[in-house]
Parts: C-alpha cells; structure tokens; sequence
C-alpha cells in the first residue's frame, strides 16, 4: 500500500474536520471497497427480486452457495498470493517486469487446479447426493473460479498503485451483476435465486476480464520463463503457511460450529450455522475501522522512520544507524497504541448502535446472544494483523509464522471449547487465539528491537550458496625448505 502515503499526506495536510473525514472515506476506498462492493451488491440485489416471497429452501441453497464460493475462493488463493508478491518485488526491484507476465499466468494455473480440486469434488457430490439441478451446480463452479481469479489478479493490480480503478472495476462489476439479475429474472422470466446467482457470477467474470485487460496493458512484455517463480515456492515458503494459517483461522472457528447442533444441512451437501455466520459477519464489521485507521497511519508515519533506518544502514554512521531505529520502535510503539485507542473509541461506538437497531430490523435471538463475544475477538485479531504487518516490515518471517500458527491452533482449540458452553462465549475461541496471536507478535516485535543490528548485518552471506561438492580446505602447500635459486628465479 506505499501508493496512498502520498496521497493521505496532502490529505491530513489540510488540518480540518472535511479533511479527516475525506482521509478516511480515501482510506476506506482504497482497502475494503471491492469487499463492501461486492456484499451491497448482493444484498440490492436479494432485495429488488423480492427473496422475502421466495421459498425457505430456495433462498437457504443461494445464501449457502454464496458463502461457500466465498470462504473457499479465499481459501484457496491464500498460501499462492503472498509468495507471489514476494516474486513480483524482487522483480522490480531487479526491473525485469517482463517477467512479470508469466508469474501471473503461472501463478493462476497453480490457483485454478488447486480450486479444481477442491471444488469438482464437492459439485459432484451437490449433483450426485444433493440433487441439485446440473445448471445450477455448474454456474456456482464457474462463479466460484471467477472470484478466485478476481482475488487472485488483485496482487497484480495493486502493483500499478492506482486502487481507484480497482474500485472502479469491482463497482462495474457489481452493477453490471445487479443489472443483470434484474434482466434474467423480470425480462427472461427465470427463478429469482437463480437469476441473482448467475447474475453474481456474470459480475466476477466481468471483473476478471477487466482484472486481465489492466494487467496486460500494465504489463505487455513477456519472457517467456514461465517456471521462475516456482523456486520462490520452496525459497519463501513460510510465506504459504503464514498466510494460509491466518486467512483459515478467520474460518475455521465457523467451521467448528458447523458440526454443532445449531447447524443446518441444505441438500445434503452444504452446512452452515446462520446465527453464528451473520454474528461473524457483523463483528467483522463492527471492527474493519482498525484496517483503514492502521494502514492510513502506517502509510503517513512509520513507513517514513522505516525509510529513514534503511537509509542509514544502506550509507549512515553507526550513530544514524542507532538514532534511526530508536525514532522507528518509537513510532511502532506509538503506532500500536493509537491503533488501540481508536480502534476502540469506534469499536465501542458501532457496538451500541448495533446492539439498539439490528433488534429493531430482524437480527435477533442467537444472533445478538454470539455477537457480543465475537465483537471482543475481532478487536484484538485487527491489531494482531497490524503487529504481523511490521514483523513483514523487517522480513520476519519467522516470528509471523510463529503468530499465525498459534492464533490458528489456540483459535481451534478455544472453538472447540467455546461449543461446550453457553452461546453468550461462543466468541471465546477466536478471543483466545487472536490475543494469543497478538502477544506472539508483540513479544516477537521487541525481540526484534534488541537483536535487530543482528538480524539485519548477519543474514548474508559472503559466498553465494550453491549445492555440490565441498572444495578444499588446503590452503597452501607447507615446504621444509626454500631453494635459494628459486627465490631468485622468482625474484
């Protein structure tokens, strides 16, 4: 996200109430737009074609298959993505963007086959055991692929730091699938939730076309080495697993609650708990401010210290080096702190005016019963994805995967738990594991502070390291004696 610091700068520049407000609206526009883009869409969409007259089961088999094309779209492009960024920097900072081209191409072929195979199974058994209508078992395949495409291409859109169009495409896509729903269902004279599920996927296609077409003109050169980027899967694989524990402890608490008796089995294939799912997802919301306000505050300050340290390192005096990285923990520390302070100024805010109108508009009974606990458990896991964000900052990719397996495995453990107990600490699990994460991540952080002058100088190595044969250690030949002529032959 280097692109907006800039920009937030001449923002916040102006000091006023407008200014702030606009800052934040940019910052929002930038981060989780496509997300809230894409959710509008869906629910203008539930609403315009009239879901409340529509069938109990109908409507349950197209929320499920929305859910399910979400999660597991994520999912899937989660371990690929990051190491893939980690390709993508290295080639332009060595400027060989020709190579860019065939890193996408390669990268979308692993991600394809990796949703084949996750998917084909299970649209087998949603035809075969389910019953479900070839149709429509086919339409959710392909919406599923598309929006792991979508997904996926967005690594590479976020290169050409122009997020404005990102949102622009996800906002034509979203409007074009609202438009078309309408047009399948009142014109063609097709079943509602069919119409708003093809409708769906015809926006993700959309999207990923307009995705494809930006990245080719961004990018037009091609190498042709298509098979550079696999060493960088067994170079950087912490990054998979860093990535792929975080994204998956988002969900598996969910999961967890699926095998309760709260659940609901749709067509024998899809399974859900509903008043946990909509408690998750308003909690998530209750607390996506602490996105927006980290990644405007670390854009505008940190990122400036950080700058200032590498500088110094790169042809500073030793006390550059020392005064530049106590100026860079001390703007982290502050950073950390202000994340908190108001993330929970807004957290508290949005609770009260969620706990006083969703009763008054449907959301009630279970839902409200789970959401206080998940509220509490997003809070942390915000600034636990803060704190992993600066571990990245400094290529500590150990300490990250050291936070993200633990709050992955405490947030399983403590799901399982939290099943056994009243429905008010359903929340408790992802609680547990995102502090748990969070003091992983923070200790990590103050290692990292100590011992930085040695994670920095003491990485490299003189020699490259290559696999083979170990040369010799004989340095020279010891000689008894020294012929007198010789010397003089030499001399």
């Amino acid at each position: 996200m280097a692109g907006i610091g800039v920009k937030l700068n001449k923002i916040y520049r102006r000091r006023s109430v407008i200014g702030s407000l606009y800052g934040f609206i940019y910052s929002t526009l930038v981060t989780i737009a496509p997300m809230l883009l894409v959710l509008g869409a869906v629910m203008l969409t539930q609403y315009l074609l009239g879901f409340a007259s529509v069938g109990y089961a109908a409507r349950k088999l197209f929320s499920c298959t929305v859910l399910y094309i979400f999660i597991f779209s994520y999912l899937i492009v989660s371990p690929v993505t990051p190491v893939l960024s980690k390709f993508l920097s290295d080639t332009l900072y060595e400027e060989r963007e020709d190579d860019i081209l065939p890193c996408f191409y390669m990268g979308l072929l692993i991600t394809m086959i990796l949703g084949c195979c996750l998917g084909v199974p299970f649209c087998l058994h949603e035809y075969f055991v389910g019953r479900v209508a070839l149709y429509y078992v086919f339409t959710s395949f392909c919406g599923y692929q598309c929006l792991i495409i979508a997904v996926y291409s967005m690594s590479y859109l976020s290169i050409s730091k122009d997020y404005k169009r990102i949102s622009i495409i996800f906002f034509v896509g979203m409007a074009a699938s609202v438009l078309l729903s309408l047009l399948f269902c009142h014109v063609l004279r097709m079943e509602e939730t069919y119409s708003a599920l093809l409708g769906l996927v015809l926006g993700f296609f959309i999207i990923s076309v307009l995705e494809y077409g930006y990245i080719r003109r961004f990018f037009p050169e091609n190498s042709g080495r298509y098979k550079l980027m696999l060493s960088y899967f067994l170079k950087d694989w912490k990054l998979i697993f860093i990535n792929f524990f975080y994204v998956f402890g988002l969900y598996v608490h969910n999961f967890v609650f699926w095998t309760t008796d709260l659940r609901t089995v749709v067509v024998r294939s899809f399974v859900c708990t509903e008043p946990y799912d909509v408690a998750t997802c308003i909690a998530m919301f209750t607390n996506i401010a602490a996105s927006v306000i980290f990644i405007s505050r670390v854009e505008m300050r940190f990122r400036s210290r950080y700058k200032a340290y590498t500088e110094a390192v790169i042809g500073g005096r030793w006390m550059d080096i020392e005064t530049s990285k106590k100026r860079m923990f001390r703007q982290l520390s502050e950073e950390l702190v202000n994340l908190v302070r108001l993330q929970f100024i807004v957290s508290v805010t949005v609770y009260f005016l969620a706990v006083v109108i969703l009763p008054r508009v449907g959301y009630g009974g279970l839902t409200m019963e789970f959401y206080p606990c998940l509220a509490a458990a997003y809070f942390p896991l915000f600034v636990m994805y803060g704190s992993i964000l600066f571990l990245y900052y400094f290529n500590d990719l150990t300490g990250a995967l050291m936070t993200t397996s633990v709050f992955f495995f405490v947030t399983l453990v403590g799901s399982i738990i939290a099943t056994h107990l009243p429905y008010l600490w359903g929340g408790l699990g992802l609680f547990a594991g995102s502090m748990a994460g969070f003091l992983v991540a923070y200790f990590r952080l103050r290692w990292l502070e100590r011992n930085l002058d040695a994670h920095v100088f003491c990485k490299s190595h003189i020699f490259k390291r290559s696999k083979g044969l170990r040369p010799s250690g004989k340095v020279l030949d010891r000689r008894e004696g020294i012929d007198e002529t010789e010397l003089v032959t030499e001399a």
